[in-house]
């Protein structure tokens, strides 16, 4: 008989959905508190609605619901993101707001670290504007 083994994915070693909100509300709230990121700010029109598309990506991005795309369709992040000067200094302001989420809610540091180096990518595939 064969045995099942459940996959344990990065969405549920974060907490599942409690967790990717805590994410993303700590990501947000650095976003908002921080004076070094206010450039960053300053690009949003809708904050509350940039945290929840944030919430829906990650979600998907980590393993668990594909809440984005039910709702919005594909991510194509960088095609969303066009309208938006996206330089070194933007990637790195955001990287320094998830560095902020990400020391205040995941606490394995192994783990941690995966999961910024994964967004560092992901930020940095994100440049659109030559520096």
């Amino acid at each position: 008989m064969n045995q099942v083994i459940p996959q344990i994915t990065a969405y549920s070693k974060i907490g599942g959905e409690a967790g990717v909100r805590r994410l993303t509300v700590s990501m947000y709230s650095a976003m908002r508190e921080l004076p070094s990121v206010r450039e960053l700010l300053a690009i949003h029109r809708d904050v509350d609605e940039a945290e929840q598309k944030l919430f829906e990506f990650i979600s998907g991005w980590l393993g668990g619901p594909q809440l984005f795309m039910e709702r919005h369709g594909h991510p194509r992040l960088r095609m969303r993101h066009m309208q938006i000067a996206v330089d070194t200094n933007m990637r790195d302001q955001w990287m320094h707001c998830m560095r902020h989420a990400l020391d205040q809610t995941v606490e394995d540091p192994v783990f941690r670290e995966e999961l910024y180096q994964s967004l560092w990518s992901v930020a940095d595939h994100m440049r659109n504007r030559l520096d």
